[in-house]
């Protein structure tokens, strides 16, 4: 499990204290901002859409009632001195977050990021409540990808809201976890916390092992001379760099909760399940930043070799080339030595009855004598240019 520093509170910060408005009359909950008081329209969600994926009060880390509404929850947890409140939520509406916010004094700029999502992973403390951005990941094996989903976390006395985006991680697990040990849920809102973080750190296990045989994979490919393995590469070292931004601060929030272990009065439970998170974060975070390592590697070598076949290629065409330039050479050598004769029968084959040599006893032989000088010539002067 895992804890934070910062987090721990003084043992009466387990009750219900005075730092919440008064309650109502009726049992419903206090007014809060302008886009709070009525219930949440039906417009801003999908029609099947159900923000509250489980709420449930709890005493002595045992369940003892499971409100349908937040409504519900808030008076039973007003009915509950020492209770807490575990309110589970995937992509709430803007005015649930503001029902939430107006019954426990949730600040304004923690609920805009849950609203927003896309923040970085962090802890801060707004009061006597403490806000955790966390980046779950997990590796879907059809697809061959990370997948990376953002959970907001925000920590009181007695309330501990989860407010997640996208599919990972599944709380369910955890809170079925941790009601099957209610003398670790009895620890607080902050052992929940403990039990998140190490359920966020803990997928981030299978994603390394899918990422590596990945990397493997892509080896062979390299290799192999695959043609879209360069593809590959490239959106491998970009979830890369996610998962890092996922895991990278981690290891900072971490040591931070650690540090507050004395000031806060940490119980010795939740002080191990922490320092055991946080061996496993470093030991994820080393893994990744070898990850980044690889690929940028794997890329190098992969832009050598094509490098290398492409000269390769270019070499064979040359050399084809080559080759080619040499056979048109002895080609047009050959033809301009039958052009030759080829010419001077031509001249003499005009048949004018003027021309000088026609009566001539000599001129056949001259003309064969000539033609075969001027073959011997040219074959002479190709031969010593090596185009024969």
């Amino acid at each position: 499990m895992s804890e934070r520093p910062d987090r721990h509170l003084p043992p009466s910060a387990g009750k219900r204290a005075g730092w919440r408005r008064p309650s109502s009359p009726t049992g419903t909950p206090p007014a809060g901002p302008p886009a709070a008081p009525q219930p949440a329209p039906p417009a801003p969600a999908p029609p099947n859409h159900r923000s509250v994926v489980d709420s449930a009060v709890y005493r002595d880390g045992r369940r003892i009632a499971s409100p349908t509404t937040l409504a519900d929850t808030f008076r039973r947890l007003r009915e509950e001195p020492d209770g807490m409140a575990w309110i589970g939520l995937h992509r709430p509406t803007e005015p649930e977050l503001h029902s939430l916010a107006a019954e426990f004094n949730l600040h304004e700029l923690a609920v805009e990021d849950a609203l927003e999502a896309h923040q970085r992973p962090k802890l801060e403390r707004y009061g006597d409540t403490l806000f955790v951005v966390l980046r779950a990941a997990r590796y879907l094996d059809a697809q061959e990808v990370v997948e990376f989903g953002e959970l907001h976390i925000f920590v009181g006395p007695d309330f501990l809201i989860t407010v997640r985006h996208g599919g990972a991680p599944d709380l369910s697990s955890v809170r079925r976890r941790m009601e099957e040990t209610p003398e670790l849920l009895s620890l607080g809102p902050e052992a929940a916390l403990y039990a998140i973080l190490d359920a966020v750190v803990d997928g981030y296990a299978p994603v390394v092992e899918g990422v590596q045989t990945d990397i493997d994979e892509i080896e062979t490919e390299v290799f192999r001379g695959d043609p879209a393995v360069s593809r590959r590469i490239y959106e491998l070292s970009r979830e890369m760099v996610e998962f890092q931004r996922a895991t990278r601060p981690l290891i900072g929030m971490l040591h931070g909760l650690m540090a507050g272990f004395a000031k806060y009065g940490t119980d010795e439970e939740l002080q191990r399940y922490l320092r055991d998170v946080a061996d496993h974060v470093t030991h994820t975070s080393e893994r990744v930043d070898g990850f980044r390592q690889a690929l940028t590697e794997i890329l190098t070598v992969n832009a050598t070799l094509v490098s290398q076949q492409q000269n390769a290629e270019m070499r064979a065409l040359a050399e084809a080339g080559f080759e080619q330039n040499e056979e048109i050479k002895k080609i047009s050598s050959w033809a301009a030595i039958l052009f030759a004769p080829t010419l001077v029968g031509t001249i003499y084959g005009m048949n004018f009855e003027d021309m000088p040599e026609l009566q001539w006893a000599a001129g056949y032989p001259f003309a064969i004598l000539l033609m075969a000088v001027v073959c011997v010539s040219l074959y002479v002067i190709f031969k010593k240019r090596d185009w024969l």
